[in-house]
This record gives C-alpha cells, structure tokens and sequence, in this order.
C-alpha cells in the first residue's frame, strides 16, 4: 500500500523542476521597492499638507511689517516660550524665504521643518523679510508665513527674532520632537528609576 502512494506520488511528480534559488533578487527588489513606496508616501503627505495652505492672500490675516508676532500651542510651558523669544535655543538653520515667490516659500519652509526634525532639530530661524513695498499688501510673506506655521502640526510656538536674528523680519521657530528624541527622552528619562 505505501510502495502504491509512492509509485502514485512519482508518478504525478515527473517532469517537476525545482525553483531557481533566487532569494537575493527578491529582497533587493523589495528594498527598493519599499524605498520608492516610503518616497511616494513622503511626497503625498507633503502634497496633502501644502494643499492645507492657502496661497491666497485674501484668507489670510494681514501682519504688519514691523509687528512682533508670536504663537503657542497649548502646553508649551512660559518659561520655554520666554527663552524662545529671546534666542535661548541653539539653531543650526536657518532658511531665508523673503526673495522666493509664495509656492516656493511654502514648499521650502515645510520642507525644511520636515527635514530639521528628521535631524533631531528642536528649532530653525525662518527669514521672512518684512516686506514694506509687497502687494497687495505690505508684510504679505511675513503674513503667509505666520499663517502657515499655525497650520503645520510639527510646530510648537514661534516667535518673532531678536535684532541680531532678524528682528520683526525673521522668526524664530519650535518644533515638536521627532519619535526618535521623544524616545531618547523616555529612555534618559527613566534610567535609574527602581535602583537604589
């Protein structure tokens, strides 16, 4: 009986060739793929975020040239916002919108929020010029871009510079913590905690 299933089993096996060992090729290939797919995901989350920001100026709230803007989320404590509003924090960079055309500054400064908290970055100093002669009103980039800011989630407060930053044509700028550093500060955080 066990000599008849394995004459049967031979039998319906015949002309069967194994598979090609080709294990490398598939998971190079779905490394790139997954890095197109992460660079397609990235590019429509962008998209979608700058849809969220208006480039008409009539929706947005006009800002004088010369005015002292400032924002916070809630739950930004005093203090932090006080030693923002005076250039306490290290800044590493900086991004000059005032010569680039609305778009262009939109896409720059989302851009580069994206990239500085990738990087850890905890704040940036944004250049937006004041803008006294701009049309068709004066401090339309600062205008633009103190409303984008309030509408991009990574960003905790801004305030305008300190004159040797820029003064009221500059701002400087707070993000969120990236996942890695909100890890990092759970795990510095919590050392020593149950020793003794």
């Amino acid at each position: 009986m066990v000599e008849d299933e394995m004459r049967l089993f031979l039998d319906e096996m015949a002309g069967v060739q194994p598979l090609k060992n080709n294990t490398t090729t598939t998971i190079s290939e779905q490394k790139v793929s997954t890095q197109a797919q992460d660079a397609r995901r990235k590019q429509l989350q962008m998209s979608e975020q700058l849809a969220k920001l208006t480039l008409d100026p009539n929706l947005i709230l006009p800002v004088l040239p010369d005015a002292i803007v400032e924002f916070k989320r809630d739950g930004v404590q005093e203090a932090v916002f006080h030693r923002l509003s005076l250039g306490g924090y290290p800044v590493k960079h900086e991004i000059d919108l005032h010569t680039l055309k609305a778009t262009q500054a939109r896409e720059a400064l989302y851009q580069q929020i994206q990239i500085s908290r990738e990087r850890g970055e905890r704040s940036i100093v944004v250049i937006h010029g004041k803008g006294a002669k701009s049309k068709p009103y004066p401090g339309l980039m600062k205008s633009f871009v103190v409303t984008w800011l309030q509408e991009i989630e990574e960003v905790l407060a801004f305030h305008s510079a300190q004159r040797q930053h820029g003064g009221t044509g500059a701002l400087y700028v707070m993000l969120v913590k990236s996942e890695q550093k909100r890890i990092e500060t759970r795990e510095t955080n919590h050392k020593g905690v149950n020793v003794r």
